[in-house]
């Protein structure tokens, strides 16, 4: 199968890569390469898949149409896995134009073109932001979606209702699947798992929100990719599915297992609750077991062994390469 990957670059989108290729397929890319954050690291993952395999990637932004339907219509995909948006509840805070023109804009100029190329298959990178403050845990994928309390949320709520329209209205096999906090190597530097590891390891402050009782459904990157590609050959008309490990650990628990990783000891500094984040994300993981055959194998603390060991030989080779 011909799968377009937006987002390709990135740090799921370049395991997603990774993992069609050892499959046999043919993988196009598109990504902007912005500098959410610093754009050789996604470079860095470029290398990393044409070392798996041969691709064809478009420097391009999803929110130009014209270039966009262009590189359907060159490279005809017959499925697209599309996981590129600007990503985070916090900069959606302070940018909430921008997250509303690549988020929202950006995937009706996908679904579009889809239309327009005769693409069958679309799968949507949603997020288990869309159940903001939900009344109930586990989140459940018939939880209605009311109270979304970032501009991410509310995007990535407006794209799932955007891609239900076209599957009704146009027949593409439309899959959006919730994503988790995603954790593995090449994970983006704003992230926890991340942004802790580095600061612990060089002996700076980590900065802790709140009293470190939230809690967060860690899903190893490997697993997540699993189910991504399990949807991508489901089939059905439109339909919604969580990606989580379906098992919160609280931040306190987080920061505990990096240190023992690390076997170093985090000084940790406390703030303020930040607006826009939720109290705990726990996914109701049962409709895409019983569907997609989705089975998380990888548990906090081993993932975090191997997104470690990632790290050092990063560190590493970025140390000699000096």
């Amino acid at each position: 199968m011909n799968v377009l990957v937006t987002g390709g670059a990135g740090f799921i989108g370049s395991h997603v890569c990774e993992r069609l290729l050892r499959e046999g397929h043919d993988v196009t890319i598109i990504d902007d390469l912005n500098p959410f954050y610093p754009p050789e690291m996604k470079w860095e993952n470029l290398a990393d898949i044409r070392r798996t395999g041969a691709i064809r990637f478009h420097r391009c932004d999803i929110r130009d149409s014209e270039r966009v339907l262009q590189i359907f219509e060159e490279d005809r995909p017959e499925a697209v896995v599309h996981l590129a948006a600007r990503a985070g509840v916090r900069p959606s805070i302070e940018e909430p134009l921008l997250y509303e023109q690549v988020n929202v804009h950006g995937v009706m100029v996908l679904l579009e073109a889809a239309r327009r190329a005769g693409v069958r298959k679309f799968v949507f990178a949603s997020s288990s932001s869309v159940y903001g403050n939900c009344n109930r845990v586990p989140f459940c994928e018939e939880d209605h979606l009311n109270l979304p309390i970032s501009p991410y949320a509310a995007t990535k709520i407006a794209g799932e209702k955007i891609c239900y329209t076209y599957s009704h209205l146009y027949g593409i096999q439309v899959t959006c699947l919730r994503l988790f906090t995603v954790f593995g190597p090449r994970q983006r530097p704003d992230l926890a798992i991340r942004k802790f590891t580095e600061r612990i390891d060089a002996g700076k402050p980590i900065p802790v929100f709140g009293d470190g009782s939230s809690a967060r459904d860690y899903t190893f990157v490997d697993d997540v990719v699993q189910g991504i590609l399990a949807a991508l050959s489901y089939e059905c008309s439109y339909e919604i599915f969580n990606l989580g490990n379906s098992r919160p650990v609280t931040l306190s628990a987080l920061i505990q297992s990096i240190e023992a990783a690390l076997s170093k000891k985090a000084v940790v500094q406390r703030l303020p609750e930040q607006p826009g984040d939720v109290p705990v994300t726990f996914a109701d993981i049962s409709k895409a077991e019983r569907l997609l055959g989705y089975r998380p194998q990888t548990p906090l603390a081993a993932g975090i062994r191997r997104f470690i060991d990632w790290y050092a030989g990063r560190r590493a080779a970025l140390t000699s390469a000096r």
